[in-house]
């Protein structure tokens, strides 16, 4: 039975790893296929992604804030509209056989990243909510994810070099590992009632009925529509770690491979505001000096934190020209988050006064640590053609969803084919359909409870793949 290495190992790679849209703001799946092919071998791909995320506000939605009055809750069981991107994976590998047992690898790829815009069409509050006849329109113009035509965004980037040196004491075993250059990027603003001050407006209680207010930039006084925060790009070290083992006759091939986390220290730049309140001193949330005009943010880093994972990839042949396979991924999430400088003493003081704990909350953060699983058959038919059947399954984060990212890991389908026109060269094709699982959204504030404010149902992707490669 023994099969065509080359072919059927290179067919694999097309979509078991990439195109997916995975839990948390996974996107590549670190793949170290290449690197394991046999000879001298070069590749380059892309992969598109394109997504429909669409939800509902919850029922009994209100305003958060301190108003047993329910400010706001004529938005509870709006329609929010499409709040997902397209988004483009490009990727490249290179392998060479310095000699028999030395061999070195070079791959790129972009392992985390995340894209997602509410629409600026959705519902807004019908009238000026909790007006005492100060003159507050806090909602005017508002809805629930979006202000004054400016929605809430997301965009995260990174870039990732890995380079290899594996050592093959015999034709079956593989040690290898080197150094992972790493950036991390991205831009965040939160727009809309959901986020309470964060996305521009307050409520509180006064004189016995809800008072609601816009808030001020901090930097030039003019109405604040939110929160923004940009983190510049910056480069650190982390390492990959790994043991393969091969029996070419049978074309089974199993890896397991280890991607250390890598820590970052940045300054983030937010644009921050103040409470536009007249009766600030003496309501509820009075007495928040980090609420008022005067108040100095600390300066300090933010510290964030890329996840390590395993990556565990099998395949055999099952009979003549025909291999099956599977790759399981388990990426370290339940420990990742990232707490902006200002944010987090923001945050801090808003639970000490509310909730009597200095505890805050993070702007990014996950519940549940991520597994995934692809797996599926392909089949060469002649020396030019082949096919794969893929299937796939995520297990998210957890039904309780950061609202930059709602959904629950996903079930997936797909097919792909292979075109060789010489024996040393081939050209991929492929697509996968997403099926994504049901999420409850939560605004940071909510992160660590139960509550939360919009559910997305029924939502999916379709993803598209292609690849070229060439061994020498």
């Amino acid at each position: 039975m023994k099969l065509n290495t080359l072919t059927t190992a290179i067919l694999l790679m097309g979509l078991s790893s990439s195109g997916a849209f995975a839990a948390a703001m996974d996107r590549s799946g670190q793949s170290i296929s290449a690197f394991l092919q046999p000879n001298n071998y070069f590749e380059a791909g892309v992969s598109v992604l394109d997504a429909n995320i669409s939800g509902n506000m919850r029922d009994n939605w209100n305003v958060p804030s301190t108003d047993q009055f329910k400010s706001g809750a004529d938005m509870s069981n709006t329609s929010l509209g499409d709040m997902a991107e397209s988004f483009l994976i490009p990727s490249f590998a290179l392998k060479y056989q310095a000699n028999q047992h030395i061999s070195l690898g070079l791959i790129y790829d972009q392992p985390f990243g995340a894209k997602a815009k509410y629409s600026n069409q959705d519902k807004i509050h019908p009238t000026a909510v909790g007006s005492v006849g100060l003159g507050d329109t806090t909602f005017e113009n508002s809805g629930t994810f979006h202000r004054n035509g400016e929605s809430t965004e997301v965009s995260v980037d990174s870039q990732s070099l890995s380079f290899i040196v594996g050592y093959q004491p015999n034709e079956n075993w593989n040690i290898y590992g080197g150094p992972v250059y790493q950036s991390v990027k991205g831009d965040v603003q939160l727009r809309g009632s959901v986020y309470g001050p964060l996305g521009g407006g307050i409520c509180t209680i006064a004189v016995g009925r809800p008072i609601c207010s816009e808030m001020k930039d901090l930097d030039t006084g003019n109405i604040s529509n939110g929160y923004n925060a940009s983190i510049p790009e910056k480069f650190e070290f982390g390492y990959l770690a790994g043991l393969a083992f091969q029996i070419p006759k049978i074309a089974l091939k199993t890896s397991l491979t280890y991607r250390s986390e890598i820590d970052y220290k940045v300054d983030v730049e937010e644009n921050m505001s103040y409470a536009n309140l007249a009766l600030l001193s003496i309501v509820p949330l009075g007495g928040l000096p980090i609420l008022g005009k005067d108040y100095v943010y600390k300066e300090g880093k933010t510290k964030i934190t890329t996840p390590q994972s395993l990556n565990l990839d099998f395949q055999s042949g099952i009979m003549e020209n025909t291999i099956a396979y599977v790759n399981v991924r388990w990426v370290d999430w339940s420990k990742f988050s990232i707490r902006p400088q200002k944010f987090g003493e923001l945050s801090s003081a808003l639970t000490q006064k509310v909730a009597g704990t200095p505890r805050g909350f993070d702007l990014i953060s996950y519940d549940k640590d991520q597994i995934s699983a692809t797996f599926g058959v392909a089949r060469k038919f002649n020396d030019q053609w082949a096919i794969s059947l893929i299937g796939g399954w995520d297990s998210g984060t957890g039904e309780l969803a950061s609202t930059l990212g709602p959904i629950d890991g996903y079930w997936s389908a797909g097919i792909g084919a292979q075109f060789s026109p010489t024996p040393s060269t081939f050209i991929q094709a492929g697509a996968r359909h997403f099926w994504f699982g049901d999420a409850k959204a939560q605004s940071a504030s909510w992160f660590g409870t139960e509550r939360y404010d919009a559910d997305f149902t029924k939502n999916t992707a379709m993803g598209y793949s292609m690849k070229i490669g060439y061994k020498f």
